[in-house]
Parts: structure tokens; sequence; C-alpha cells
């Protein structure tokens, strides 16, 4: 817990230091915490470590912001000092009770053994309500609030954003026994005093340990955002965990009965390791929350590095914040879409704009005039007919359900020729492409005659260091292909790609750390290395200014 970092990361040339996205001035960062709107201001809480580039000594840090791109640094808001949290203070929620009065709720460690830490539940408060900026926040001597009676003391952790019904409170805590994961109940009448539910909110065997819960009412049309506590006949809610043992994050779209407090998955959501992620790539940990500012549910996750700990040392940083996405519910009902925040476009500049752009096969179009280690790019490209979609291979149906996608990529990749596909874009490209980083489609025929729309976002050819940790990330799109189009847009930021597809149905991100297509060096191009050719019907490109304030 007190291992340090060196402070060598000030000499160090930081060509990886992200430009636009969220990261402290150094040290080590993962989960953010209790994101809220508060008195005119967002306040992003996360985990921090404030003696070095690993991870240990955890605090919550805090910074605040007007429009959740610009974020000014706070002292932290929690730090261990009491029994209740002497070992650290771990992943919790915000919620803002009436009177608008918010609390937090979060883990802390009261023992270091048994690894990786005796768990309980703590709340805190604001010391001045009437500050807007909640710099000072109390934690009362009545906590813990929730203790392990006989549930698992090492896996009891990350208490949910509380929502209210028939009279109560009602939070979750994420857990296991052996390997069901589990999320338990609690109910509580006025935020302190807690009652365990007798039957869980909900649980599925051999999911492992589920951390970072989440659970929020989505509208079954439109856009706009619930606020947690929103029940209603046809409102759907959204059940997410992060998964300990794979590190990827899953979700669900399903019925929430507010009588029983039981949550039942839809039939068309596959609960467990095959099921919808936000995020295909390098993204956990993540927190929602309702902003009442402008009516819209907004999703922060974390990316952590793939460099080794020795790099990370090096630069004296690890880890990220992801561009801030809203989340709706998809007219199918069946999947959310996301979409980075609206607030993201005032940091563009020097649009480029192509259209009718042909591209045949083995074709490389260099995308000019942006800075494209820095870059925001939205393309849609059409294809006159789904003649020559390859076939889906049946045998490739046996390999495991929960990483199919990111096998196919790993054996198609880019440089093998397909028919309609692979087409997108090389991002942080080198003059010579010995490095990019290609976010593509590429498009399967099924034996009966469906279509299967696979979208890469392939980190092995990214950099010519080997020590790194390169995926080939990816997920199917479901998307109706009668209009023969499939749109993309990548967020470019010097180690980060978050790329959405076909209008945020399928999103990956990657981290990637080239090392000859860095900043000026970098370029970005347009290709195809299908024999089916791919007009570019649209492109508009920006380079991207840095925030004016970044912690």
């Amino acid at each position: 817990m007190n291992y340090q970092s060196s402070n060598s990361g000030t000499s160090v040339k930081q060509v990886h230091r992200t430009g636009y996205h969220f990261q402290p001035k150094q040290n080590w960062i993962n989960d953010p915490n209790a994101p809220m709107y508060y008195k005119g201001y967002y306040h992003l809480f996360y985990q921090y470590n404030p003696k070095g580039a690993v991870w240990g000594n955890i605090v919550w840090a805090h910074s605040v912001s007007k429009d959740m791109i610009n974020w000014i640094p706070l002292e932290p808001a929690i730090v261990p000092s009491k029994p209740f949290d002497k070992y650290g203070c771990w992943s919790g929620s915000a919620t803002i009770l009436p009177g608008n009065k918010p609390v937090i709720l979060y883990t802390g460690i009261i023992d270091n053994k048994p690894a990786p830490g005796y768990q309980v539940q703590n709340y805190a408060i604001p010391a001045n309500y009437s500050d807007p900026l909640l710099r000072e926040w109390i934690k009362p001597d009545d906590n813990p609030i929730v203790k392990p009676t006989y549930e698992n003391v090492s896996s009891f952790r990350d208490p949910t954003t509380a929502w209210f019904n028939n009279g109560h409170w009602k939070m979750i805590i994420g857990s296991k026994h052996k390997q069901r994961g589990i999320a338990y109940l609690y109910r509580s009448r006025d935020f302190r005093k807690w009652t365990k539910a007798k039957h869980t909110l909900h649980d599925k065997p051999n999911t492992g340990m589920w951390e970072c819960p989440d659970f929020f009412p989505v509208s079954p049309r439109g856009s706009n955002g619930l606020e947690t506590s929103v029940l209603g006949r046809k409102i759907k809610h959204v059940f997410k965990v992060s998964l300990d043992l794979t590190r990827f994050e899953y979700y669900t779209i399903g019925t929430y009965n507010p009588i029983t407090d039981k949550y039942y998955p839809d039939k068309t959501s596959v609960d467990g390791w095959a099921g919808l992620r936000y995020d295909y790539g390098n993204f956990y940990a993540s927190k929602t929350f309702f902003d009442p500012a402008q009516n819209r549910r907004i999703l922060w996750g974390w990316a952590n590095e793939s460099s080794t700990s020795f790099e990370d040392v090096t630069k004296g940083w690890a880890g990220i914040q992801l561009i801030p996405r809203m989340v709706w519910l998809d007219p199918s009902g069946k999947q959310l879409l996301q979409w980075p925040i609206r607030e993201l476009e005032k940091l563009r500049r020097d649009r480029v704009h192509l259209s009718s752009v042909k591209l045949s096969k083995g074709d490389v179009v260099e995308v000019k005039g942006i800075t494209a280690a820095q870059a925001d790019v939205e393309v849609v490209f059409k294809f006159s007919s789904l003649d020559e979609a390859e076939k889906f291979d049946p045998e490739w149906s046996k390999l495991p359900s929960e990483n199919l996608a990111m096998e196919i990529c790993g054996m198609k990749g880019t440089t093998k020729e397909g028919g309609l596909g692979p087409f997108g874009l090389l991002t942080l490209a080198s003059n010579k492409l010995q490095e990019y980083t290609p976010v593509f489609f590429r498009v399967f025929k099924t034996l009966d005659k469906k279509y299967k729309v696979l979208m890469c976002s392939d980190a092995k050819p990214s950099s010519l260091n080997q020590n790194e940790y390169k995926p080939s990330f990816a997920g199917f799109v479901d998307v109706d292909l009668a209009e023969k189009k499939l749109s993309l847009r990548s967020l470019i930021d010097h180690s980060v790609v978050e790329s959405f597809g076909e209008g945020g149905k399928t999103v990956i991100t990657s981290r990637v750390y080239p090392t000859l297509a860095v900043a000026g060096d970098a370029h970005l191009y347009l290709f195809n290395n299908g024999t089916q050719t791919i007009t570019v019907e649209k492109l508009n490109a920006w380079s991207m200014n840095k925030p004016r304030y970044m912690n």
C-alpha cells in the first residue's frame, strides 16, 4: 500500500499524455466515483494515488467543471482517517436526497486481511451545503452503516446510487459467493440504518465477483435521461456489472419489479460474460449519473494503461477517464446507444471535409490538414451491394461466445484481404505505416443469408514497442444494412482511440503507445482492403484544442 513511484516522469518526454481526456497532472487514477451535478457544477470524484503512478494509497480525488470538458482540481474529498476506512477509501456513488442534499456512499477497508481487504460501507456528507464546490466532506461517527454478516468480507464493495420507492431508499452492493456474481439489496428509511433484503436484486452463476454495479431506468423512447428513482409501466431498467475475472463489463436491459425489488433481464439480453458491453475495449469500472441540467444520463468510464508498470512509473502517470457519454435506449429496445457529450465539440477546429471518395481494394488515402494525434473524425462509408460479403465460417461459432468478435478480428485483422471490408481508418499511423491503429468494419454473410457486421480496433500493429499489451478489440454491430451504409466516429488523443460505430451501437476504446506516430509525426488514413469498392460518402475531421483547464 505504500509503494511509491519516483519523480522521473517530470523529465520524460510526454508524447503519450492525452490532450483533451480527463487526467490529473501525475500519478495513478482508476474508478470514476460518484459523478453528480450540484448547484451549477459537475463533480467528479475518482480513485487516486497521491504518491505514485501505481495502485495504492487510494483517496477520493475531486474535480469540478461547468461543462465536463474543463476541470478544476480541488482537495481530495475523502481520505483514510477513521477506523472504518483506515486502510482505504474505495469506490462508491452519490445520491441527491430531498432538499438537494448530496450524500456519498463508499467502501471502507478496515483491515488489510483477508486480501484485498475487509470491506464495509460508509457514508459522507458535505460540511457546507451552500458551497457549490462541496470542498469539504464529513464522515459521521455512526459509520459503517453496512457491515458484512455472512457475506464474503473481501468481496463486498461499490455501493450504487440509491433509489426511492415504497417509503424506502434502496441500494445494491457488489459481491460474490464462490463463482456466483451477486448484487445484494439493502433498504433504509433514513439513509443511515440499512437492512439487508432477504433476496438479492439479481445474481448469476459462473460470473465471478461483480464490481462497480450500476442500476438505472431508461425511457422507452427518445434520448432524454431519467432520474434514478423514476418508475413507470413502460420504463426499462439497465443493470451493469464490472467483471473482476475478465476485466470487462456487461449489461442487460430488463424489468424491475418495485414491489418485490427484483430485476429480470429481458430474453433479448444475454445475462453473463457474453452479454452486451458499453465498450468492447479498454474500459472498466464505469458509473452513470442523471444530469438534471440537461435532462440526460451520462456515463463515465476508466481506461487504464496498456503499458508496463515500469513505463507508467517512468512517465509519472497512469490511467485516464474517457470522454463522458450520453446513454439512452436504442429504438429497438435491445441495447443502449452512446455518444460523446456535445460539449466536446467546442474543442473542434480546422475542419477538413471530404465527400464521394472511392476506395478500391488496397487503397490508402491520407486525410490531411488536421492534427492527426489529437483529432475528432466522423465518416460515413457506403457500398453498392452486399454480394461480396465473405462467408461467416460456421466453425467460429465454436469459439467462446464472450470473445467471438475479438477472436475473429485477431485472425482477420487489416492485412488479410476480405470481400466487403476490411475498410475504415488507420489512426495514429506513421508515415510508412510501420505503426498504425486501424478501426474498421468487416461484413460477413451467414448460412441463413443474414449479415454480421464486425467492428474492430486492432492494437496489434499500433507500436514497435514489443512490451505493450496490444489486443485485437472487437464487437458486432446490430445494424440493418438496407441503406448499405456504415458510420464511424473516432476520438484520437495521443494514446487513446475511442471509436463509435453506427451512431453509438458499438463502442471500442484502445490504449496504444506508438514510437514513431507521435505528435506531429502521426498521420490519419482512410483504407479499404476488400474486393468491394467502398465510397466515403462524407468525412468531417477536426483538430482538437486542449481544454483551457485540465486539473
